[in-house]
């Protein structure tokens, strides 16, 4: 058990870490994009800049799923790569269907995972609502 907390307390630091440099990056960054929309989209600025945030955003959480998914792989919890990637973006999105399952042994990963994936839609809805508010 301490070795499941522990291999998925470490993929949650990555996690977490890699959500900051992505952010930061971006943040670095966005006013450029605003400026390159308001040069070229006019009235929609705001909007394409927006539009921008949203996509990068969803390639740090795809990123996030597509390391939960390599974790399940390397630590054996699931035996190929699309239902390992498929789990990982069913617990990390929270919505647990239920049709493929941890074998009870690796079932912590599952709720770290979840738990990873709520936190990470909170600071990205966070996220999103200072960077609408830098457009304004």
């Amino acid at each position: 058990m301490i070795y499941h907390l522990t291999v998925g307390s470490i993929v949650i630091a990555i996690s977490v870490a890699i959500q900051a440099e992505m952010f930061n990056l971006l943040s670095r960054r966005f006013e450029a994009v605003t400026l390159l929309s308001r040069r070229h989209f006019h009235r929609f600025a705001n909007t394409v800049a927006i539009i921008v945030a949203v996509l990068f955003i969803l390639l740090v959480q795809t990123i996030i799923v597509w390391l939960w998914a390599v974790v399940f792989l390397l630590v054996g919890a699931l035996p190929e790569f699309e239902p390992a990637l498929y789990f990982s973006l069913v617990s990390f999105t929270t919505v647990g269907y239920g049709d493929v399952v941890l074998d009870p042994q690796w079932r912590l990963l599952s709720g770290l995972t979840a738990a990873n994936g709520f936190l990470s839609f909170g600071w990205s809805t966070a996220y999103m609502v200072e960077l609408v508010r830098r457009t304004a």
